[in-house]
């Protein structure tokens, strides 16, 4: 598995070796053994969400307060761009973005660790699987504004298609964040 450090060095990108072949191919999404030797860590990943949305579909910038997810993302039809926030206060990256390209033709995965916000548009309809470190609490679910102009995101589509959570996500500012 190679790994890749992003503009936040949390944040991981990671590509598993692909074993193509006559037939199609074959790769490892997932070896715990393998990821913690990668990328230097061992979550222990709790629950698998899938997302499944359309074209120009905006999720995000969603994170957890209370028992904060960390996030292995991963994409399994489609390609979204998907960025991570660091909502840290105390770290010397806090309130910035890392965006990158994950699709199903890349294999491309994300680690996001808990203290960051996460998010994604899709550039295509996708289907995204997520594995948490930590059970969802809603009542715990937080929401970033997805323009907030502090953090300053360049999503690659002008007028993203939101729900109303993500409509009514707090400016960086007046968000509740990490210590």
């Amino acid at each position: 598995m190679n790994v890749t450090r992003t503009a936040l060095p949390e944040v991981l990108l990671l590509e598993p070796k692909v074993f193509p072949d006559e037939r199609g191919m074959v790769f490892e999404s997932y070896n715990r053994k393998v990821f913690a030797e990668a990328a230097g860590v061992d979550p222990q990943f709790v629950q698998d969400n899938r997302s499944i949305s359309r074209k120009n579909v905006l999720r995000g910038i969603h994170y957890q307060v209370v028992k904060p997810q960390g996030k292995l993302i991963q994409v399994l039809k489609g390609e979204i761009f998907d960025v991570a926030v660091d909502l840290r206060r105390s770290s010397k990256t806090f309130g910035k973005w890392a965006g990158f390209t994950l699709s199903e033709s890349n294999r491309k995965m994300a680690w996001i660790p808990a203290g960051f916000g996460h998010g994604f548009v899709a550039i295509t309809d996708v289907d995204v699987l997520y594995k948490m470190t930590e059970f969802w609490m809603p009542q715990h679910d937080r929401t970033i504004l997805w323009n907030d102009l502090a953090i300053g995101i360049k999503w690659p589509v002008d007028q993203p298609v939101l729900s109303a959570k993500d409509q009514a996500g707090k400016a960086l500012g007046q968000a509740e964040v990490f210590g």
